[in-house]
């Protein structure tokens, strides 16, 4: 277990000075970062910010907050996060490279063991994953459930001796425990639908009567559970799970794509309404759906009737604002509409306006793509794509829009991937631009002919 003098002695600093004021029951969130990606550290509690601090000049920080409950918590240091379980009196330390984020995280001081626990719980599965989705899910039902069920005993029994040899509180333990039965049970969850994929015939091989039986553990409403991420993974697979259920019992329709139904989507709103009442699952999930159907851009009657749906059972959903904000620019989005009004910069330091950009040169269309300077494997995958179907698509003109990069950076790349000058704008404001074109996917497109828009949601890789 890491423990880091810098921090001890910063900790000691932050509570001579406060500790008269603050008490016992303060709790310190402290630490380095390393290669920092942003100058603030955030501490939130479900969507709450709790607090937050500026890096000093050695790249460390310190939080302190009165009166919490305990429980998880999460870290961001943008545009990376990771959970944090906190006590009343804790002073936790911890320590993160971001050039490694996850795998260089360590903590220190009280509160250390549950959240040393938690981070390597994690990084485990991360290694577990493909060996349970590539080999243990080619396995017949029967023995992928005996290895599964030996995976998650030795981690209960671990969890179980920590709990005796550390006198980790009830509710860390309980944290815990979750984190390694909802990861399990995603799993489950999609063993059907992986075996099916990976076997010489492609269909449903039958299930035990037993195979099921871990939903009767289901909890629908902990609150404590809501932001823990093997949790809500398993609850929005599992509501899915529920929802092909029921179409494969009541719905004509026998899609390969059927998640991208207009019915499907509806028996998803329709579980989360009947099972879930505690409020932010409720609403976390009501969102997931509304956007995970909305960015499929399926027609606009259907568009429409969703939407009615979503506002009947979720009408006060506190992500209203944001789900509204999201179909009005997908409406805006639609065919035969003007492209929005939308400025960028160019190489030359003038701003333009997307409707300005003229393809010239007697091509019939323009076609925006997307990148970002902080994900160069993007970059360089779009570049190489972007090439190949200039060549093939010589009617089209390509132009690129860099967003969540300085200018500089943004200049520097250009001339690195060798792009035209010409053809390549910046946005200044990301989030602003990527919400109203709807910017969710790497490869999203939108061609223009004329300053009005032929497709608002084509893919670079599909779509040409």
């Amino acid at each position: 277990m890491m423990r880091n003098a810098f921090a001890i002695c910063l900790l000691a600093g932050a509570c001579a000075c406060g500790g008269n004021e603050k008490g016992a029951t303060s709790t310190y969130f402290s630490g380095e970062i390393v290669n920092p990606t942003s100058d603030f550290v955030v501490l939130y509690r479900g969507e709450e910010v709790l607090d937050s601090a500026r890096l000093d000049a050695d790249n460390r920080f310190v939080i302190s907050v009165d009166s919490i409950e305990p429980g998880l918590y999460h870290f961001v240091q943008k545009p990376e996060m990771q959970y944090v379980y906190l006590e009343p009196g804790d002073s936790m330390q911890m320590r993160l490279n971001t050039v490694s984020f996850d795998e260089s995280l360590a903590f220190s001081g009280k509160g250390e063991v549950i959240n040393n626990y938690l981070i390597n719980l994690f990084l485990e599965a991360e290694a577990e994953d493909p060996l349970i989705r590539d080999t243990y899910t080619r396995m017949e039902p029967e023995r992928f459930l005996s290895r599964m069920d030996s995976l998650k005993d030795d981690k209960l029994a671990a969890l179980e001796q920590l709990r005796i040899d550390e006198n980790l509180s009830d509710e860390a333990f309980e944290v815990a425990r979750a984190s390694i039965l909802y990861k399990n049970f995603f799993y489950r969850e999609r063993y059907p639908f992986w075996h099916r994929k990976l076997s010489p015939d492609k269909t449903f091989h039958e299930l035990p009567d037993n195979f099921y039986d871990y939903r009767e553990l289901i909890s629908y409403n902990d609150p404590r559970l809501v932001f823990l991420r093997p949790y809500y993974d398993f609850m929005t697979y599992h509501i899915g799970n529920l929802a092909y259920m029921e179409c494969q019992d009541s719905c004509e329709e026998d899609s390969p794509t059927v998640n991208e139904q207009l019915h499907f989507n509806l028996h998803q709103l329709n579980l989360i309404d009947s099972l879930v009442t505690s409020g932010e699952l409720r609403d976390n999930l009501f969102r997931t759906v509304a956007f995970e159907y909305l960015l499929k851009n399926d027609s606009e009657e259907n568009f429409e009737k969703f939407m009615a749906d979503f506002h009947q059972v979720s009408g006060k959903n506190r992500h209203l604002g944001e789900i509204e904000e999201l179909s009005e620019s997908i409406r805006n989005l639609r065919p035969n509409h003007p492209i929005p009004s939308l400025q960028v910069e160019s190489t030359e330091d003038q701003s333009v306006h997307l409707s300005e950009i003229d393809p010239g040169d007697g091509k019939k269309e323009v076609v925006f793509y997307f990148w970002s300077g902080p994900e160069p494997k993007h970059l360089m995958a779009i570049s190489q794509k972007v090439r190949l179907l200039e060549d093939r698509h010589p009617e089209l003109r390509f132009v690129g829009i860099c967003m969540r990069t300085d200018r500089e950076q943004w200049k520097r790349l250009i001339a690195e991937y060798g792009l035209d000058t010409k053809w390549q704008f910046r946005a200044e404001d990301f989030e602003h631009f990527a919400h109203t074109l709807v910017v969710y996917h790497p490869y999203k497109t939108i061609v223009c002919r004329n300053g009005l828009i032929v497709d608002g949601f084509a893919n670079l890789n599909t779509s040409f």
